[in-house]
């Protein structure tokens, strides 16, 4: 996590842009005349390279999530390749939202393309992957050895923002709530790899629609950083995500996807500013976050 914390600390703002564009979204100057999946494919890419040259040098991270790719086939996954490249050849950090999760040989398979190199090199050259932890430990240990050796991250579901995680992860399990259980279980994961600020290489997604869970998840896991989804579109509050930093104003980053894509919707600008319209939209969720 320590490259991630350094670039926060850079930035000044804990903020992911999450890069999840749909065709029909985009500004139409940039998705017009696609008619086949290769041209859809390079006009996301084009509408991704606008918004991370208007936001390498104001957030630390993006986020892309693969769906979104792989909905345009393997056209979509060549661009999310580019977008990968693109990213860090800017210097951010990148989190792949694969939320991938299987156990055995499949779980290092999916380790070696997101987070390791397979020999031939890296496939996708993330920093980090998201990954579906409710598998148990089987299906975390790959994808954290693989972290580990690569000097990459993962950051595992605990308590996700959306409605109905309720209905699992808020289920009594001698006491405590799974995804109590969870959050301790990726404390467990990323002991033996804790960097210089003192977070570990295995972090823990923690919504920010439920501040008072966050609240007791920051305060038991003093070693686990937290990606935070939820913000803005999904109801989390500037207020809400308080609670998942520690007392010295770290160890999260907040994300925001279509607040900052489709800024200039909200804003009621020109399309053609869509770029600087998501830049003033960082800026003004940092500011009102205020850690």
């Amino acid at each position: 996590m320590d490259a991630l914390i350094r670039l926060i600390r850079e930035r000044g703002r804990p903020v992911v842009a999450g890069l999840d564009p749909t065709l029909a979204d985009i500004p139409a100057h940039i998705s017009e005349g696609a008619r086949d999946f290769e041209g859809a494919a390079q006009r996301v890419f084009d509408f991704n390279k606008g918004l991370i040259d208007a936001l390498y040098d104001v957030v630390p991270a993006v986020k892309p999530q693969s769906a979104f790719y792989e909905a345009l086939g393997w056209r979509g996954v060549r661009a999310l390749s580019e977008t990968i490249d693109y990213a860090k050849s800017k210097g951010l950090y990148v989190i792949l939202d694969g939320k991938r999760g299987d156990v055995g040989s499949t779980a290092e398979a999916y380790a070696r393309a997101y987070l390791g190199d397979g020999g031939l090199g890296a496939a996708f050259g993330a920093d980090a992957l998201t990954v579906n932890a409710y598998t148990g430990s089987d299906g975390v240990t790959p994808f954290a050895e693989a972290a580990k050796k690569y000097g990459k991250a993962i950051f595992a579901l605990v308590k996700t923002s959306n409605p109905s995680s309720s209905e699992i992860q808020d289920l009594d399990v001698g006491g405590a709530r799974v995804y109590e259980a969870m959050g301790r279980l990726c404390s467990e994961w990323g002991a033996g790899d804790v960097g210089g600020f003192g977070y570990s290489s295995v972090g823990a997604v923690v919504g920010a629609t439920y501040p008072e869970e966050a609240a007791a998840l920051r305060a038991a896991l003093k070693r686990t950083f937290f990606l935070v989804p939820g913000y803005g579109f999904q109801g989390g509050s500037a207020e809400q995500v308080k609670h998942a930093f520690d007392k010295d104003g770290g160890g999260a980053v907040v994300n925001n996807s279509r607040g900052l894509m489709y800024a200039w919707k909200k804003e009621g600008c020109d399309e053609k500013d869509y770029a600087n319209a998501a830049r003033r939209a960082a800026i003004k969720m940092r500011d009102d976050i205020k850690l």
